[in-house]
């Protein structure tokens, strides 16, 4: 079964921001293939939503990478998969809100 997929703001704000500044400094091709990408991932997710890595720190979130730099995070309940948001790896870990 095929669940219903809801955005969280923080996460389209992030997205936003992700693909401008892939836009600016590399081109429109890389932002559009990104899109592409996340969009493959996200529908693996709508048919298996136990596919994701559970976080450490929060058991009902799961994550999955989309590309080496980004990783999306997502909970899912009551036929809904809910995407929380999208997160740099590059970034300190320490910082990461789910544990990763």
């Amino acid at each position: 079964m095929a669940y219903k997929v809801v955005y969280k703001k923080r996460f389209i704000n992030k997205l936003i921001g992700l693909l401008q500044y892939l836009e600016k400094e590399w081109n429109e091709k890389i932002a559009v293939d990104f899109l592409i990408k996340m969009d493959q991932r996200i529908e693996t997710i709508r048919s298996q939503p136990f596919i994701g890595k559970v976080s450490a720190l929060k058991p009902n979130v799961r994550t999955i990478l989309i590309t080496r730099h980004n990783r999306l995070y997502y909970k899912f309940s009551n036929n809904q998969i809910i995407i929380l948001n999208l997160y740099d790896t590059r970034k300190n870990p320490k910082k990461n809100p789910y544990g990763f």
